[in-house]
C-alpha cells in the first residue's frame, strides 16, 4: 500500500545528522523511489519552529546527542503535530535506550547500516497516524484524557465542558478512527505516542 504522503513530496525533518548523513539518508530514500524535501535542524528549539514551518510528513532522530534527544523530539511533537511520527536512525543502539523510547512514543529504530528499512518504516508510520488527521484538536484532547484514564466527568470539568458533550467527542473519535471500545482507544493512543504506557 502506497501513503497519500508518496504522491507528493515527502517533507523529512532531519535532527542533530552531520551533513554526510543528510545526503546519506536522502540518497538511500530517493533511490527507493520517494520524492523527498529534506529539512536539517540542530536543537530542539529549531525542531520545534520547523514543526509549524516545515510541517514534515516525518522526523527523523539521531540518538546520540543529550541536548537534542528523541525523547525531548517526541514531547514536542506531541504539543503540536502529534500525527507526526518520528523515527530514530542512528548507529548502535543498547537495548535500553531502544526499549523506553520506543515506549516513550518512536515508531522505530533504523540501523545507518541497513537504511534499506528506513521507506517501509517511514511508510508503516504514516499509515498508522493518518487516522489521527482526522480529528479536531479538542477531539484530541478528549481521545489522550480518555486514554489516560481521567473519567468524562473529571475530562468535562478539565475542558470546561458538559459530561454529554465529552460523551458526543468520544463517540466521534471512536467513529474517526474506527475503534469501538474504550481499550482500543488506549491501545491506539499508546501505540502512535499520544500517552505513555506509564500514563
Amino acid at each position: 500500500m502506497t501513503c497519500k504522503h508518496m504522491t507528493e513530496n515527502l517533507r523529512v525533518l532531519l535532527l542533530q545528522y552531520a551533513a554526510e548523513d543528510v545526503d546519506l539518508i536522502t540518497e538511500h530514500l530517493s533511490r527507493g523511489g520517494m520524492s523527498v524535501l529534506v529539512e536539517r535542524v540542530g536543537t530542539i528549539e529549531q525542531l520545534t519552529v520547523a514543526l509549524g514551518t516545515f510541517a514534515p510528513h516525518v522526523v527523523l532522530a539521531d540518538h546520540g546527542s543529550h541536548d537534542a534527544d528523541a525523547g525531548a523530539a517526541l514531547k514536542a511533537l506531541r504539543a503540536s503535530r502529534p500525527a507526526t511520527p518520528l523515527i530514530v536512525v542512528g548507529g548502535s543502539f543498547d537495548e535500553r535506550t531502544a526499549a523506553a523510547t520506543l515506549r516513550a512514543g518512536a515508531e522505530d529504530f533504523v540501523a545507518k547500516t541497513n537504511l534499506a528499512r528506513l521507506r517501509p518504516a517511514i511508510e508503516s508510520a504514516i499509515r498508522i497516524r493518518r487516522p489521527l488527521e482526522k480529528l479536531s484538536p479538542r477531539q484530541l484532547e478528549v481521545l489522550c484524557m480518555v486514554a489516560e484514564g481521567h473519567t468524562t466527568r473529571a475530562i468535562a470539568f478539565k475542558l470546561n465542558l458538559s459530561a454529554k458533550t465529552v460523551d458526543t467527542h468520544r463517540g466521534e473519535v471512536m467513529k474517526r478512527l474506527g475503534i469501538h471500545d474504550v481499550v482500543g482507544l488506549v491501545r491506539y493512543a499508546v501505540r502512535v505516542g499520544l500517552v505513555t504506557p506509564e500514563s
